[in-house]
This record gives structure tokens, sequence and C-alpha cells, in this order.
């Protein structure tokens, strides 16, 4: 083997220039390497210093040891040991190798090999890939220095000053700042770890796209998305393809096309589909639009809006325009407005407001309000319905009250009007009424056997009366009444009604999916505009 020693430039000039002749003479025996007119042209690897040069035989490389230094097209790439291979424009780096590229790449790593035609690095075992805004590790990456990618395919960590990225597959962009990773992916935040099967990041804007089915864990609760972006500096987050967000115990639950949140104020808007439940109150709010703020538990739903209560065997369904819901640990609040239709087995209504406080199990309507119980239908300008675990106990009419019950005969309807009326109700059957004030009534008069005696019209200040069955068993009216029975055969068409009445069964909710049509009464039973409605935030009851 022939060696000849590099000389310091104070050791001896006749030594060194010796050195550089030999080196000029080898590179100039070999051939640049082929390329086509379209390749940009290729340059050479420079050798720029190392402390011996060596020759072996039967290898074709020249081996430099001691501080070795080669320059290629602006990089400069340093090493203990190397092999140079002239013919293929490349090399091999041994023990503390590490490329410069200007002040803004810095690579360290235990082996390198560099092909000076492709411009492609390939770095091995403790690898430290570094820029201003991040530092990546790992065993395996290669840098395409002509793309300006590195990449690693057996695992590796991407840390900054706000994430730590793991993954088994990755690559990182110098230039546009941006990583892509995949297979078992794992971002994690002082606050919160993201697992995702696909991430990509930005290192400069701290943006996360969430490009496959991921994971994002928090104290306050967690999310499942597939498709996304997640701001890690700002936690506000844009979640698509039905995505969910989960409180912490699981109990609430977010779902929408699309969902715009922010972890910090845990307020969430949503388009499309929504859904939002309260498992612990028992409880769902959905619309094609909706608002969530997670920590006053406020929930607001419009376009096709609806709740539903499922805290009883029985569920109650509400439509309105608008749906608001409020809920705490103990209590829950709903309001609707406009267009409100409600439905359950056992009442159905329809009005302009409604508000249902959890609080006092009371169900308050307003503007032309109408429920129907059975045969019966209770109509005026508002109606409270008090509720006992979720089961109907009464209704107070208040300042215009109108009653009426659908016989089982054809064109047959007992009637009841007055200013304030209470109406009782016993596992779900009417079984009284009170009347309080300008009381009026129009009843079929029967015989035990059923028979219809005529119809009986009755006057009075106040007014009660017992059913049973869907059936008059005792009525009292007080102080004083005024009353005449009218036998069938004389009875005018227009004394089977009161003034007020109004048969508004084609109204009536059929089913849970017969809430959201209009309440469009028809124009001979449409009523003047009511004052008053619920204001959408606070009520005055």
């Amino acid at each position: 083997m022939k060696k000849q020693r590099l000389q310091s430039f104070s050791g001896g000039i006749f030594l060194l220039g010796l050195l550089s002749l030999i080196m000029a003479s080898a590179y100039a025996q070999v051939p640049p390497p082929q390329q086509s007119a379209a390749d940009p042209p290729v340059q050479i690897v420079e050798m720029r210093q190392a402390d011996l040069l060596s020759k072996r035989d039967g290898l074709d490389a020249q081996i430099f040891t001691g501080s070795v230094v080669f320059y290629h097209e602006g990089a400069y790439m340093y090493c203990d040991s190397a092999y140079l291979y002239q013919q293929a424009n490349s090399f091999e780096a041994f023990s503390n190798v590490r490329m410069e590229q200007g002040d803004t790449i810095f690579v360290y790593g235990d082996y390198l090999h560099y092909d000076g035609n492709t411009r492609l690095a390939r770095l091995r075992d403790n690898i430290r890939m570094e820029d201003r805004t991040a530092t990546l590790f790992t065993d395996s990456l290669d840098y395409d220095r002509m793309a300006n990618l590195g990449y690693y395919f057996d695992g590796g960590m991407l840390v900054d000053e706000k994430n730590e990225l793991t993954s088994y597959w990755g690559q990182y962009s110098p230039e546009t700042k941006e990583a892509l990773f995949s297979d078992s992916v794992k971002l994690v935040n002082i606050d919160y770890i993201i697992y995702a099967d696909t991430l990509k990041y930005n290192t400069e804007s701290k943006l996360a796209d969430i490009l496959g089915p991921s994971r994002i864990v928090s104290d306050s609760g967690y999310v499942h998305t597939s498709n996304g972006w997640y701001n890690t500096v700002t936690d506000d987050s844009k979640l698509l393809d039905r995505s969910e967000v989960y409180s912490n115990d699981g109990t609430k639950v977010l779902i929408g096309d699309t969902i715009l949140y922010n972890r910090q104020t845990g307020v969430g808007e949503v388009f499309g589909d929504m859904f939002l439940e309260d498992k612990a109150q028992k409880t769902i709010l959905r619309g094609n639009y909706g608002y969530y703020e997670e920590k006053t538990e406020y929930g607001m739903a419009t376009d096709m809006a609806y709740a539903i209560d499922y805290s009883q065997g029985d569920s109650l369904f509400v439509h309105g325009d608008t749906l608001i819901m409020k809920t705490d640990s103990i209590y829950r609040d709903v309001k609707a407005f406009y267009d409100v239709r409600f439905y359950r087995s056992d009442i159905q209504g329809v009005c302009d407001s409604l508000h249902y406080a959890s609080a006092d199990s009371i169900l308050y309507m307003i503007g032309d309000p109408v429920i129907w119980s059975d045969n019966n239908q209770v109509l005026g300008n508002r109606i409270d319905i008090f509720l006992n675990d979720s089961t109907i106990e009464k209704a107070v009419v208040r300042d215009y009250a109108f009653s009426v019950q659908e016989r089982w005969k054809e064109d047959q309807f007992n009637q009841l009007s007055g200013r304030d009326m209470t109406a009782f109700f016993r596992d779900g059957e009417l079984y009284h009424i009170l009347v309080e004030g300008e009381a009026v009534s129009l009843y079929y008069a029967e015989q035990e056997d059923s028979t219809i005696i005529g119809l009986n019209k009755m006057e009075s200040a106040y007014l009660e009366i017992d059913t049973e069955n869907n059936k008059i068993k005792k009525l009292k009216a007080y102080p004083v009444t005024t009353g005449v029975l009218t036998p069938l055969p004389l009875l005018k068409p227009e004394e089977k009604r009161l003034k007020q009445f109004v048969w508004l069964n084609y109204l009536r909710p059929a089913g849970p999916d017969d809430i959201f049509r209009p309440n469009e009464r028809r124009s001979s039973e449409a009523t003047e505009p009511r004052r008053g409605r619920f204001e959408r935030e606070d009520i005055t009851l």
C-alpha cells in the first residue's frame, strides 16, 4: 500500500504542493459523469481537507482520514474518515459526520453515503437534522438536496418549541417547514396528545393537518376525526367528515359534518347534521347548524332543528326554527322559537314559542298554543304544562281558554271556554277541569245507556267538570248559572258550536316525523297576531 501524509502549511510547502499535484492528476484521469442535455450540470464532489490520504489495493476508492472535509454545491460535509469514489462522484463518510448547508441546515450522524450526481445523502445511526424551527432525530435518514427534502422510514422524532412528533415514517422540508408523518403518528403537547394514522405539520405555523383516522386526547375530553386541521398554538380546529367531540367523562358528545372547535374555550360551531347529546340528562339536540359551549353546557340548533328528551320511557320530540338547550349537573332548559311542534305519545302540541324548565318541571307555551291529549284539544293565549317525572299532571291556560272534546260520533264536540282553565290529568288521561271566569260550556247530555238526550249550554262565573273514560261524569257551576238543554232534533247548526270554536286536528303532530311541517291554520281559523314571545335568552314568565 502506498501512503502519503499531508503536511500542514507551516510544516512544508513542498509536500503540500506535491500532494495537490497528485490529487489534481487523479481528478484529471476521471471523466465527468454522463448526463443528458436536459439534466442540470453535475458538479464534481470536491475534496477540501484531510490529514491523511491512502490507497488500498483492490479498492476503487481513495481513503481519507483525519478532519475530512468535502464540498458540493453549497454544502460542506465533515467526518473522521471517508472513501471517495471519483468515478461514481460519490463518497462514504464515517464517524462524527456533519453536513452544513449555509447557516440554515445542519445534519449529524455516524455514517453518510453521498451521491454527487443525484445530490442524495443517505445518513445512518444517531442522526440529528436541525434547522431554525425544528430538530429531527432518527437512525435512517435520506436527504434529497435537489428536492430539499429529508425522509426517514424506520422511526423518527421531530421536536420544536411546542410539540414532539414521532412516527414510523416521516419526511421534512426545511424550505417549506412542512413535515409529513405516517404510521403510528403521535404528537405530544403539554396540554394534549394527538394519535394519528397520517399527519402533516408545519414547524413555523404550528398547524397540524389531519389526513387519516386520529384521536385528540386532553384533560377536558377527546376528539375522533379523520380529516381536518388543528392549530397547536391557539387550539383552534376545523374537523370534517362527521367528527366527534366527547367530554372527558364521555357523557356529552358533539358530532357534525364540519365542526369548528376551540379546545381552550370549549366552544364548537357545527355545520351539517349536528348531533349533541347529554347522556347524563338524557337529552339530544339536532339541526343542520349548531353552536355549543362546553363550559356553560349551552347548545343551540337551527335549520331542521329538534330536541329529544328520553329521560322517561316515552321520548318527547320538540321542533322549532331555533332550539336552545342549557344543561348542568342537575337541571336542563330547552327553549324553542317559531313554528314549534312537539310530540309524545300521550300529549302533542303546537305554538310559536316554548320553554321547558326541568327545575320546576313546567312546559311554557305562548303564541297560539294548542295541545292535544287523546281526543281532547285545549288552546288559549298561553298554556303552562306541569309535569311530574315527565308525565303530564295538569295544564293551566291563562287569559283565554277553549277546550274541545271530540265525541265518538262524527261532528259532535263537547266544548268549554273561559278566562282561565286548569285541566288535570291522571296517567295521561283528563279527569278534572276547572274554569275560572266567564265559563261557557256545550256538552251532550247522555243517559246511562249512552242515549243522547240533547245538547246542554251552560254559562256561569266558575265551572268544574269531572270526566271518566272521556265522558262527563259530574258538572258543577257557580255561583249563578244559566243553562238550556236543547233536544237533538231541535238543534240548529249554529247552536252546535261556541263562537270561538275551532277544531285544529289537522295541525296535530301524528308522530316524531311529523314535527317539521309549519303550523299554518286555515284562513277561516287564523288568529290575529298576538303580542308576547319568549326572548331567545331571557324569558320573563
